[in-house]
């Protein structure tokens, strides 16, 4: 999902309503930070790079997982300060937020790993077996239904969490 916002969905959802186990400004960036790839490819116009390359397998969201969550850790108060904004608050741990990038930009992966046939989820073992798996159509309506409908779920979580005070989410 090319910089989309499709991923924000679930990150949304499940951040919020498993905010004991997932720091939620961690979720939101590392749910969307895999597709600054496809965003240069594009803007540069970068001819034989594929869209989703290296940053959309696991090796390579690995080393975006490490960097995200050192750059988090690091900016923890101003990050608190915008979560703030949006009348949430959560302790940022180290702990939670290294599980949160991994888990997020991981779960774009896999997400992604069933979209597009360039992708090489596993690299450096070439190819991506799960994108024959189910046909193309049924994948795109079920993965972007899947993000759409969760983006209303989290939405509406938000809502009613901000309707009844702060969100403290810890």
């Amino acid at each position: 999902m090319p910089f989309t916002p499709f991923h924000l969905g679930p990150a949304l959802l499940f951040g919020l309503a498993l905010s004991m186990a997932f720091d939620l400004p961690t979720l939101l960036m590392a749910s969307v930070i895999p597709d600054v790839e496809p965003f240069i490819v594009l803007y540069f116009n970068i001819h034989g790079y594929p869209l989703h390359g290296f940053f959309h397998s696991y090796l390579g969201s690995t080393f975006l997982a490490v960097t995200l969550a050192v750059f988090v850790y690091l900016f923890r108060g101003p990050i608190s300060k915008i979560v703030r904004i949006f009348r949430m608050s959560q302790k940022p741990v180290f702990k939670k937020i290294i599980f949160t990038s991994f888990a997020s930009a991981y779960t774009h992966v896999l997400l992604d790993s069933f979209l597009y046939g360039e992708m090489e989820p596993f690299y450096p073992l070439p190819g991506n077996f799960f994108v024959n798996l189910i046909s193309a159509s049924e994948t795109y309506s079920v993965i972007y239904g899947f993000c759409g409908i969760t983006a209303l779920l989290g939405i509406v979580t938000y809502v009613n969490k901000i309707r009844k005070g702060v969100a403290v989410l810890d």
